[in-house]
């Protein structure tokens, strides 16, 4: 795999104007849109990035045949032209939540942007940059569903949650009781399972569940219960060791919060479902 890292660090500051026509089609502009990022200090135009994304998560990481959407999307597409990568030199690769750590430590690919929260356990294995978005564990439920209020009312239930996730490890370890848990490769498979019935309720971050209980096949069959009871934090995985990665990264998520970018991709991508967006965290500080 070409791998953009040391062309980067050759690299020497310069400016570079490049079109974000993009994987999410939005235009440049000054006001409401995305805004054509500057490489960062010690960048240098040219290489190629492999960017591990979800690919089955509505508003946020999802592939349709050869197109690619959501947030996290085009949050990757702005790093990776503020690294001087231009968005026709990234290549996608399905990042489940499961292989995530491995794919970094492997080298099949230079980052991962998919709703990756940031713990001190995955700091063991991976680097972060970030974070550049603040989520909530919530439960999605069947839209007549009265009984389930929140984690404490799953007693005898069936909850479904996704391998290698941090709200599988928050549910057992906090909550699992009588509470049937069922683990899947992917959100996209709980939800499914959720909508036939099969399990009670689906637990993820809030805005993960937002985008799937938007989406036509769901729209007024699924609800958020909307009583989030974690703190999420969006990181960028980097490999382990590379700090100068993270710094680089760091910065141009700075300028895309700055720039005003970050709120344009939200709006974009993730307002449709009627999540409410939230003020931007700090890079670099979690």
């Amino acid at each position: 795999m070409t791998r953009l890292i040391d062309s980067i660090r050759r690299g020497v500051a310069l400016s570079l104007v490049v079109g974000l026509t993009a994987v999410g089609a939005v235009a440049c502009g000054s006001s409401g849109t995305v805004q054509t990022p500057t490489t960062v200090s010690g960048a240098q135009e040219g290489g190629k990035l492999t960017i591990g994304i979800s690919f089955d998560q509505p508003g946020l990481g999802l592939r349709d045949g050869d197109t690619y959407s959501g947030f996290d999307v085009l949050t990757a597409t702005y790093v990776a032209q503020a690294l001087g990568v231009p968005k026709e030199n990234i290549t996608w690769q399905r990042a489940d939540p499961a292989e995530r750590e491995k794919l970094l430590a492997d080298g099949d690919v230079d980052l991962v942007f998919s709703t990756y929260s940031i713990t001190d356990e995955r700091k063991q294995k991976v680097d972060f940059a970030g974070p550049y978005f603040l989520a909530h564990q919530d439960l999605l439920v069947r839209r007549n569903e009265t009984d389930i209020t929140g984690p404490d009312t799953l007693d005898g239930r069936v909850l479904c949650s996704v391998t290698g996730t941090t709200s599988s490890a928050y549910v057992t370890a906090n909550f699992l009781g009588n509470i049937q848990l069922v683990e899947k490769p992917r959100f996209s498979d709980c939800v499914a399972a959720l909508a036939n019935s099969e399990v009670d309720a689906v637990t993820t971050d809030d805005v993960i569940l937002a985008g799937f209980a938007a989406q036509p096949e769901y729209k007024g069959k699924l609800k958020v219960v909307g009583k989030g009871f974690t703190d999420e934090y969006y990181g960028v995985g980097v490999p382990k060791g590379d700090d100068e990665m993270v710094a680089k990264v760091n910065d141009a998520l700075k300028q895309y919060i700055a720039d005003g970018s970050w709120k344009a991709a939200l709006d974009q991508t993730v307002g449709p479902s009627g999540y409410s967006i939230p003020s931007p965290p700090t890079p670099g500080s979690v």
